[in-house]
C-alpha cells in the first residue's frame, strides 16, 4: 500500500524553525521526484520546493528561498523540509508529493499543519 506520511508540523513563533518529515512506503522512493506544497486557508495549493530523485538538484518558490531547505535520504525513504526564519504568512497545511521520474504515477500525503504566530 502506497503511503506518504508527513510529520513535524506545529505552532511556532515568528522567526522560529521547524523540520518537516515525509516518510514514503509502498513504492520505489529513489525513483521519485519529491516536492513539498502548502495550502493556506482560502488559497490555492502552491509549490514550495522540489528535489530530484537522487537529490542532486532542488528548486524553491521565491517566497521561501534562503529560508527553507529540502533534502532527502533515500536509504530512509524520507524527504525533509527545514524551515527557518518562519513568518506568519508561512502558516498553511504542508503536503509532500511524489512524482515518478519514469511514469505518470504520483502520490500525495495527508498534510501537516504549520502555524506561525506569536
Amino acid at each position: 500500500q502506497v503511503q506518504l506520511v508527513e510529520s513535524g508540523g506545529g505552532l511556532v513563533q515568528p522567526g522560529g524553525s521547524l523540520r518537516l518529515s515525509c516518510v514514503a512506503r509502498g513504492f520505489t522512493f529513489s525513483s521519485y521526484i519529491m516536492s513539498w506544497y502548502r495550502q493556506a486557508p482560502g488559497k490555492e495549493r502552491e509549490l514550495v520546493a522540489t528535489i530530484t530523485s537522487v537529490g542532486g538538484r532542488s528548486n524553491y518558490a521565491d517566497s521561501v528561498k534562503g529560508r527553507f531547505t529540502i533534502s532527502r535520504d533515500n536509504a530512509k525513504n524520507t524527504v525533509y523540509l527545514q524551515m527557518n526564519s518562519l513568518k506568519p504568512e508561512d502558516t498553511a497545511v504542508y503536503y509532500c508529493k511524489a512524482v515518478s521520474s519514469r511514469s505518470v504515477d504520483h502520490y500525495w500525503g495527508q498534510g501537516t499543519q504549520v502555524t506561525v504566530s506569536s
